[in-house]
């Protein structure tokens, strides 16, 4: 897997970098601006882009800009962002490019070398990689007269795991759930959010994306 990392703290593009590493991955270019990102998505054209949002030189968002940016000019380009803030409109930027290939994880929930690397290889592979609390976000943002008000509290639960691209059986270990009781509660959702069924894992993923990202 082929890789460009953007980050500006240097011990940690270095940690990350090294990570990829260990696992057998090549890092292309690990930069730590908006501008030098971009130039290196759309010169390198990674398999996979891992991104912090808020690059120099106003630490706004740069790293978002730039790779939404190469998006447009390098469709497809599987984009994880990793940042420290819930902002549901960084993910709502992200969608608008496509929902294959993206991510969006905090870093303070990065505790495990081998799922962060699990989680960049699944963007790389055109899965999705939403962290709950920005599901959740997109969820409580949507406006009250959305579908989303008839689901029950549990099916808010499993929505978010959906979106996170959990399938049933870790939706009913996350949840301590039978997975019947699982597919009974996705059936409902997708009958109430008006989404065609499926048993494509990552469709039912995409599916769900692209309803919060209306």
């Amino acid at each position: 897997m082929r890789v460009v990392l953007a980050e500006d703290h240097f011990l940690l593009r270095d940690g990350v970098t090294r990570l990829l590493q260990a696992f057998g991955h090549e890092v292309l270019a690990a930069v730590d601006n908006g501008p030098l990102l971009h130039e290196a998505l759309t010169s390198l054209r990674p398999d996979v882009a891992v991104v912090d949002v808020r690059l120099p030189p106003t630490f706004s968002d740069e790293g978002l800009r730039a790779a939404v940016s190469a998006r447009t000019e390098v469709p497809g380009l599987p984009v994880l962002l990793l940042s420290q803030y819930v902002e549901p409109l960084y993910a709502h930027e992200l969608l608008a490019t496509g929902s294959e290939g993206v991510g969006y994880i905090l870093k303070e929930r990065v505790s495990n070398g081998a799922e962060f690397i699990a989680t960049i290889e699944r963007v790389a592979g055109g899965g999705t990689a939403m962290d709950p609390e920005v599901v959740s976000k997109l969820v409580t943002g949507k406006s009250r007269d959305e579908p989303l008000n008839s689901l029950t509290p549990r099916e808010r639960e499993v929505l978010e795991c959906l979106a996170q691209g959990l399938s049933n059986a870790g939706i009913a270990e996350a949840l301590f759930v039978t997975e019947k009781a699982v597919a009974k509660h996705v059936s409902n959702i997708f009958m109430k959010l008006r989404l065609p069924p499926t048993e494509s894992a990552n469709r039912r993923v995409l599916a769900v994306l692209a309803y919060l990202d209306r």
